[in-house]
């Protein structure tokens, strides 16, 4: 689904907020099919239309910046809805543990530059979102990452294809891990292609 969230899309606080707990429960369910784990400390989850219009509300609901938050909110989280041949991601590191987290993360930057989508022997490498730098000069990466995976319309055939395998990969120097993508996951993204 490539369609972007417009103002139209915007419920008034007061009445998302009689929604809210049914629809946390409604994208915790979409969510469950649209992420995986990569390695010991990395979670990937795959955005679309719902998940960003779950994410656009909640932060104007908990931000309360009311009409002048909107835009900022849409220019933010629009980008990272898939455009018909693409899928997109927000890459975690998911560690509790302060101490550790800084540890981690002070050894992966650029970890942005290293995630590729494997279909069989084909590799498409992960564009990240350029909005800010994720990873400080001195090699500190962000514990968050957006990803886009650009798809030609054969890789689209490919995707669909269950005899071809399909792996995410973090390929650091630092944390080398891969995946391969469960069949409900491969399943609900397969929706994302237009």
């Amino acid at each position: 689904m490539s369609k972007q969230i417009t103002r139209d899309d915007i419920l008034p606080m007061e009445r998302y907020a009689a929604i809210r707990r049914d629809k946390a429960r409604e994208i915790t369910a979409i969510k469950r099919h649209r992420r995986m784990p990569i390695g010991p400390e990395a979670m990937i989850y795959f955005e679309n239309y719902d998940t960003m219009w779950r994410q656009i509300h909640e932060m104007l609901f908990i931000e309360r910046g009311g009409e002048e938050q909107i835009d900022d909110e849409l220019n933010a989280y629009n980008p990272l809805i898939p455009k018909g041949r693409e899928l997109v991601a927000t890459l975690m590191f998911e560690i509790p543990d302060r101490a550790r987290r800084q540890r981690i993360l002070g050894q992966l930057g650029g970890v942005e530059e290293t995630v590729v989508l494997k279909l069989g022997d084909e590799r498409i490498p992960a564009e990240a979102e350029q909005d800010v730098d994720r990873s400080t000069a001195d090699g500190k990466a962000s514990s968050v990452h957006f990803l886009h995976f650009p798809f030609t319309d054969e890789q689209v055939q490919r995707f669909s294809d269950p005899a071809v395998e399909v792996v995410v990969a973090i390929e650091h120097p630092n944390y080398q891990h891969m995946a391969v993508m469960p069949k409900d996951v491969r399943t609900a993204l397969a929706g994302d292609f237009d």
